[in-house]
């Protein structure tokens, strides 16, 4: 005789299971399956597994269920993990077109089952934008000559949006499919240093960093000023954002660096505090900075140590704290370490999920766990690292020759797996010349990521 619990404590156990252990519950009956397969239940496990899913909608994606977006989702991971060189196309973009910039993903799709995703890049030229269908690599919108040359541009893929800031400190928001623009400021901030558009849980925001230390937070799609803070006394560099965009990190390298760790709800709702809320963490010398994965508080810091040209990583957990009214952060040091004198010193670094530390020599690829025990060594003499990027699944090492390895991040340990090699077909031709060039996976089988070098 089956036994049937109201839904409430139902929901409350099925809460505790994993994907695989619900798929396994959906099995025992109706009434099970439907709790099961509940938005409530497989949104809580995409939000727990990648962290930015509380900041979109379900349409964006093109599904109608949580469920569905954890499967295509984990599908994608599987798919660029388990591919093959001859899976990808190779794209170059005209050089008479003079870009400017590297190239800015515009098109909001992944990888799809049935190929229909399209990918496409934003480019700056000297006056204009432009978007590139990197399949057929062929332009698909231009936007009109601008008064004034463009000198930082950034996108919001979401949205389909690209942002500009001209010479004279104007900057623009562009839908990539209109001729005129959605809004355009001007007069607000002096010599932009610093653009970045992101989503967040109050909605998509445009940060401007300028040379006077200032940072300005803009409101898309009509760039409403929210905020407006002094950060350093000169320039902002570096900004760097926590996956669910509760802290902000910024950086000033001039003379000696200063750091500040924002608590971004005091800068997007400034009614509902009467000041930026701040710290500052004193290492000196930082050379990069990187938020741990899937995890929101923890910060890694590489820094190098003078005068032996030591290179030194700092692990920190932030934490928000009340004294009576008033909210503070307080920088918690979790881990340090430095690096040995024959390890040489790392240019770039990533940390994954599992607290593991990857970072790039000039002739190496280096593991460490957060307390320096060294896990893995990948040797690439006479090659020499060019780039690195980390995720929770994958790096991704560029070398000199034009080519890109694929790792990925073993399930069941702390280790790299190699998956494959991407070579630049036409290196020898393009060597000492400044191209573009896309790697974009084969759109009938992988629909629409892409690698650019």
């Amino acid at each position: 005789m089956e036994i049937h619990l109201p839904s409430v404590p139902m929901m409350e156990i099925l809460s505790y299971l994993d994907a695989y252990s619900l798929l396994q519950a959906a099995q025992v009956n109706k009434n099970w399956n439907e709790l099961a397969s509940s938005d409530v239940l497989w949104r809580k496990l995409c939000q727990k597994r990648w962290l930015y899913c509380y900041m979109f909608t379900l349409p964006l994606h093109g599904l109608e269920t949580w469920k569905q977006f954890f499967f295509n989702k984990t599908w994608q991971e599987h798919a660029k993990t388990r591919a093959k060189p001859e899976d990808f196309t190779y794209k170059e973009f005209p050089m008479e077109f003079e870009f400017r910039a590297h190239p800015w993903y515009i098109s909001r799709h992944g990888l799809t089952r049935n190929g229909q995703g399209k990918s496409a890049v934003c480019m700056t030229s000297m006056n204009r934008i432009s978007t590139w269908d990197i399949h057929e690599g062929a332009m698909t919108w231009e936007s009109p000559k601008q008064p004034s040359y463009i000198v930082w541009m950034t996108t919001l893929p979401e949205m389909q949006i690209a942002v500009t800031i001209d010479m004279q400190s104007t900057i623009k928001l562009w839908d990539c499919h209109n001729k005129e623009v959605l809004a355009s400021k001007t007069g607000l901030f002096f010599s932009c240093k610093l653009l970045q558009s992101e989503f967040t849980k109050d909605g998509p925001i445009v940060l401007v960093g300028d040379a006077c230390g200032n940072l300005y937070i803009f409101r898309i799609p009509d760039l409403h000023l929210i905020s407006k803070v002094n950060v350093f006394p000169y320039s902002i560099d570096e900004l760097y954002f926590s996956p669910q965009k509760k802290w902000v990190f910024l950086i000033g390298h001039r003379l000696n660096d200063l750091t500040k760790v924002f608590y971004m709800s005091s800068l997007l709702r400034p009614s509902e505090f009467s000041a930026p809320v701040s710290t500052v963490l004193e290492v000196p010398l930082i050379r990069k900075v990187f938020w741990t994965p899937r995890r929101e508080d923890r910060i890694t810091l590489m820094s190098l140590i003078l005068p032996e040209n030591i290179t030194k990583f700092d692990t920190f957990d932030m934490k928000l704290e009340g004294i009576g009214n008033k909210v503070t952060i307080q920088g918690y040091l979790t881990a340090s370490f430095s690096l040995a004198e024959d390890e040489g010193t790392p240019d770039h670094f990533g940390v994954s999920d599992k607290d593991v530390i990857v970072c790039s020599t000039r002739f190496s690829l280096l593991l460490f766990d957060i307390n320096g025990l060294r896990l893995q060594t990948f040797h690439y003499c006479p090659e020499e690292i060019w780039r690195l990027w980390v995720d929770p699944v994958h790096v991704i090492v560029t070398c000199d020759a034009g080519s890109l390895d694929i790792y990925a991040w073993e399930k069941r340990s702390l280790l790299l797996r190699k998956c494959y090699r991407l070579r630049n077909r036409n290196y020898q031709q393009m060597s000492g010349l400044a191209s573009s060039v896309i790697l974009s996976s084969e759109e009938a089988k992988f629909g629409g990521e892409h690698l650019s070098s």
